[in-house]
């Protein structure tokens, strides 16, 4: 039987979705600054060999929690999260750039529903595209005032532990996703609970009421 190190790094996502993430943080921190970040995060084999554009699954989960950690280090922590959250805004526009099927966003139907259930629909496909392509596991609650996004796997928490949630690089995804599927409004969305501080599981909370 694996022991317990042994089935977390068991967990990947397909190499595609790897790829998008180190071409994010490029955008953010530049190309020599993602080097230098591999070099301390002991993941020097992805310099000039980013994964390949297949949805194989070869990216694993402790990799990107890896890169994630070496950005606070090389940053500082407050710095750090920032530029976590600026690199999930942009892995998923080049996401949505990229593979816009995935997310059956791309046809009419989705177009042209009505605001409030292009919001719901999006946030549903984009959890079942992850659980579909990938070992995360989340799941989406729909409450009166909020959309509550549940994650039992994640990839952010994996060797980390931290006073206060800290999965910046996934409110950065929700985020940029909320800003499209809302038609340009900005949402309200915090982390509340999280594995690194010792819950259960990491959720976030996505106001359903756009901030002013």
């Amino acid at each position: 039987m694996a022991t317990a190190e042994e089935q977390v790094k068991q967990l990947y996502y397909p190499n595609n979705l790897g790829r998008l993430v180190l071409l994010a943080f490029e955008e953010v921190i530049g190309r020599n600054g993602v080097k230098a970040v591999l070099k301390l995060s002991g993941l020097e084999s992805y310099i000039g060999h980013y994964p390949p554009n297949t949805f194989d699954l070869g990216f694993p989960f402790e990799d990107l929690s890896a890169l994630i950690e070496g950005i606070e280090q090389f940053y500082g922590p407050r710095s750090g999260r920032g530029l976590a959250q600026r690199a999930g805004q942009a892995t998923f526009r080049r996401a949505l750039q990229e593979y816009p099927d995935i997310l059956n966003v791309s046809d009419l139907s989705f177009r042209l529903l009505p605001g409030k259930m292009k919001i719901s629909v999006g946030l549903q496909n984009l959890v079942r595209a992850i659980n579909e392509h990938s070992d995360q596991t989340l799941r989406l609650e729909e409450k009166e005032e909020a959309y509550l996004l549940h994650c039992e796997t994640c990839a952010l928490c994996i060797n980390r532990t931290a006073d206060r949630p800290g999965c910046h690089f996934t409110v950065g995804i929700l985020q940029e996703a909320m800003f499209w599927f809302s038609g340009g409004k900005y949402h309200p969305i915090e982390e509340t609970h999280c594995l690194a501080v010792g819950d259960p599981r990491c959720t976030i909370r996505i106001g359903r009421i756009a901030l002013e």
